[in-house]
């Protein structure tokens, strides 16, 4: 079992992938790839700019079918899989790849709107068939996967403690694949329970020769102030990540967000937040949050690097 005390000290991680002793390495990864064409536009737009580092796809969506086709073509970039249980727009859902009738779904045959249901109700072995379906599809359709992820955190035992990240773990190791698993929560307020969850999962990572990052941040979900006169601009959104990533400390950081252009496709499927992914997909492009990347030194890498260290290579 790992120790608590190793895990509140920078690992090992960035000196395992050769980077220099104290090195800030950030992955700056787009969720929700294939959700939508809107999120398609955005992501293709900002990973052909060289914007992001990675990016990963929500297989049993309606757009995924453009994602795949496009990484399939594109192997040269990180692309992974966003591993989903739920569905939680009300207007445009999704249903699990291994069929309908299963402890996955709703009663409108739907992945559940959220985590609660899922660790509440899901069959362990009926999750571990379908995470592995969602992989399978990416890898027949010709990507590269580089990683794997979780769409709202519905693996990780966040809502009452269930989780289901063995099931997740032997995916990940079978296939040679780091997994988006924190080694640690960071700040004031930090819950000690989460953090001997971490520690527990860390050590079930490690004995399967799974990689996985130091922290994984983001900024919040909503547009402060959403539809008020006080409604946050784009201008505090940018202040707001500049300020985060600024505050990122040594070790593997990867900062998650959700770049899709805001027009009317997306404003029809969301129930909120479809400016603050647009906000997103225009500060990810704007020359001062990279000049802040720059002037703090921060190092990116991608998830391939993890990849490549669990397999026995090197960056």
């Amino acid at each position: 079992m790992t120790e608590p005390s190793d895990l509140t000290e920078p690992s090992d991680l960035t000196q395992r992938l050769g980077l220099a002793p104290g090195a800030r390495a950030i992955i700056l990864n787009a969720d929700d790839f294939g959700m939508c064409h809107a999120a398609n536009t955005a992501i293709i737009e900002l990973l052909d700019a060289g914007h992001i580092d990675s990016t990963t796809v929500m297989v049993p969506c309606s757009w995924s079918p453009e994602a795949l086709a496009f990484a399939a073509g594109r192997t040269n970039l990180d692309v992974g899989v966003h591993l989903v249980l739920t569905s939680e727009w009300s207007r445009y859902r999704w249903r699990p790849l291994t069929g309908g009738a299963s402890s996955l779904v709703d009663a409108a045959g739907y992945f559940p709107i959220d985590v609660v249901a899922v660790e509440q109700r899901a069959d362990a072995g009926e999750v571990a068939a379908e995470l592995a379906a969602q992989l399978q599809t990416a890898l027949d359709a010709g990507v590269d996967v580089t990683h794997l992820d979780n769409h709202m955190g519905s693996v990780y035992g966040l809502a009452t403690g269930r989780d289901f990240l063995d099931e997740v773990f032997t995916l990940a190791a079978r296939h040679g694949l780091p997994f988006r698993l924190p080694r640690r929560m960071d700040g004031a307020g930090t819950d000690p329970a989460m953090q001997a969850t971490l520690e527990r999962a860390s050590a079930a990572a490690a004995a399967l020769g799974v990689e996985i990052i130091d922290r994984l941040w983001s900024h919040p979900f909503e547009l402060v102030g959403e539809g008020t006169p006080d409604e946050e601009t784009y201008e505090q959104v940018r202040d707001g990540f500049v300020a985060l990533l600024r505050a990122v400390p040594a070790g593997v950081t990867e900062i998650y967000l959700h770049p899709m252009v805001d027009g009317d496709e997306l404003q029809a499927a969301v129930d909120y937040g479809s400016a603050k992914r647009g906000y997103e997909l225009r500060l990810l492009a704007d020359p001062v949050v990279r000049q802040a990347i720059e002037d703090e030194g921060l190092v990116r890498i991608g998830w391939r690097d993890l990849r490549d260290l669990q397999r026995g290579g090197s960056r």
